[in-house]
């Protein structure tokens, strides 16, 4: 048991030994600014954020980087609120993320009423647990809680710590160990293995849980050893390079990938989680081989058999078996070109958003960036033509799809690995939302190009809005000049308005130090296309 001191520090200590390297927030009077004393004596700096959101989004990327639960801290009442959809996002997205928020003086909220309201409640749908801190055993409490942000499914949980519960004396109790990790029995292994031997037309499909650097080796080791087309969801893009000649695609659950999937004879599902993929029935009939971290309470798809266990000792427990077939493999550029040919689209007024991404890509000299990329009608081609090498290559809030990511994501990212430039891919919708977090970059000197979509609208809604016939009300806008704001902010900017400014504009962004941004008017046009093509 160790010596008694306030209990914030042993909270700093326990982030400490996780591996968390910064807290991200924006701070009350209460327990946040002891929290934030208490990290930067312990060597872990405060990144002070302009909403509460956009700080958690910072965090939870900073975490899927460092492999650590991401930390961000509140105030009561309106700074947890605000606070909700960024932990939304840890939950569905499958981030570990620990909110500490401010908590309330038990003697004052008997007649005071300022600023209160239940944040037990108000937290709950969207945190995976949640403790005050206020027993016999608080450090043991708080590690329980570190423990389960860090079990799969990952997700977010909450702190409340008043002041004075953060400045009270507490000691640590020796940790009771987490339970080892439970493999998958081996007669289900077996069966697995029997359905692999048989197949001659197996596909894999990659999801998020594949993204630690041991599952996706093990991933790209099972992968050479079936022979077969892969296809990875959004969040698993780069587990199998693109450059991979058996990588075929996205998968989304959509039409896209139906000529892959359809005349396959097995489907291998790798850490795909059902939060990845749209609400759309299953519909391919080849048996399904399903292995992921845990048990699911919600399945997409009845598995033929399940396996639940480590990824990397799983894939690896099956052994040397192969496909009974290996041709398939050889069909995979063929099925990746045609699914490239169905997203491509083209521009009228304005740079097509296709370009954008390619003309991105053809600018960068040396390591190519990492990119993070915003909910809207733009991540069709991002995700679609933007090529990445390993995992975490593509940040994405897939989960909950909540627009304004892209810019705070670059930001964590930015943070977490500052010698590797960041693109974030960001609609004008989006961007608008976290505006202020320009000012964040600026401050932090993030190595980012922001790319502005700007197309005066909410694309994906107004493409639904046209589909049902209905006239175009609430979702656009005059085009702002984005350029002009950010200069306010202290970055430089531009603006491009056709393909050959942007052409020459994104070589200048992709040169420069810290952040910049480039404003580009992009034709929506081929939006609908794209969707129909994804969707159906």
């Amino acid at each position: 048991m160790s010596v008694s001191k306030p209990l914030v520090e042993h909270l700093v200590d326990s982030f400490a030994a996780r591996g968390v390297k910064r807290i991200f927030g924006v701070p009350g009077g209460g327990s946040s600014l002891d929290l934030i004393r208490a990290a930067e004596a312990r060597g872990i700096p405060f990144v002070l954020a302009r909403q509460e959101t956009s700080a958690a989004i910072m965090a939870l990327a900073t975490g899927e980087i460092d492999a650590a639960p991401g930390v961000v801290l509140t105030t009561i009442g309106p700074g947890l609120a605000s606070a909700a959809n960024g932990m939304a996002c840890a939950t569905l997205d499958r981030a570990s993320l620990c909110l500490v928020s401010d908590g309330y003086a038990p003697q004052l909220t008997r007649f005071v009423t300022h600023q209160v309201l239940d944040q037990a409640a108000l937290s709950a749908p969207v945190v995976k647990g949640q403790a005050h801190l206020d027993g016999d055993d608080p450090v043991g409490e708080l590690e329980r809680l570190l423990d389960l942000a860090q079990s799969p499914p990952y997700g977010a949980v909450r702190v409340e710590m008043s002041g004075a519960a953060a400045r009270r004396p507490a000691v640590r109790a020796g940790r009771t160990p987490a339970p080892p990790d439970r493999s998958p029995p081996a007669e289900d292994v077996l069966r697995a293995q029997e359905l692999l031997a048989r197949a001659a037309r197996p596909v894999v499909v990659v999801g998020l849980e594949a993204c630690t650097p041991s599952n996706a080796a093990a991933v790209r080791r099972f992968c050479g050893r079936l022979g077969c087309p892969v296809l990875v969801t959004y969040k698993a893009k780069g587990v199998v390079p693109d450059s991979d000649p058996r990588t075929v695609g996205v998968f989304t659950g959509g039409a896209l990938e139906a000529p892959c999937m359809a005349s396959a004879d097995l489907l291998v599902l790798i850490g795909l989680d059902p939060v990845e993929l749209i609400p759309h029935a299953w519909r391919y009939h080849a048996p399904v081989l399903d292995i992921g971290l845990a048990a699911r309470p919600i399945r997409y798809v009845q598995a033929a058999v399940a396996l639940s266990g480590p990824l990397d000792a799983t894939l690896d427990a099956l052994g040397a078996v192969s496909a009974a077939g290996g041709g398939y493999a050889e069909e995979a550029p063929a099925l990746r070109a045609e699914m490239r040919a169905k997203l491509t689209c083209s521009g009228g007024e304005g740079v097509s958003p296709q370009r954008v991404v390619e003309l991105t890509l053809a600018a960068c000299s040396g390591p190519r960036p990492r990119v993070a990329v915003d909910a809207g009608a733009h991540m069709f081609s991002v995700t679609a033509f933007w090529e990445c090498d390993a995992p975490r290559d593509l940040l994405i809030s897939n989960g909950l799809a909540t627009m304004g990511f892209a810019l705070p994501a670059a930001i964590g990212a930015g943070l977490a690995d500052p010698a590797r430039r960041i693109v974030a891919f960001t609609g004008d919708g989006g961007l608008a939302m976290c505006l202020g977090e320009l000012l964040t970059a600026q401050q932090q000197k993030s190595p980012i190009v922001v790319v502005v979509f700007n197309d005066g609208s909410i694309s994906l809604i107004d493409i639904k809005q046209q589909a049902r016939g209905l006239p175009p009300e609430g979702v656009r806008w005059d085009r702002p000049d984005f350029a002009r704001v950010a200069e306010g902010f202290g970055l430089r900017a531009w603006r491009a308005r056709t393909e050959a400014e942007f052409r020459e504009v994104i070589a200048v962004a992709l040169a420069a130090d810290g952040p910049v941004l480039v404003d580009v008017h992009v034709d929506p046009t081929g939006y609908a296309d794209q969707i129909r093509a994804l969707r159906g």
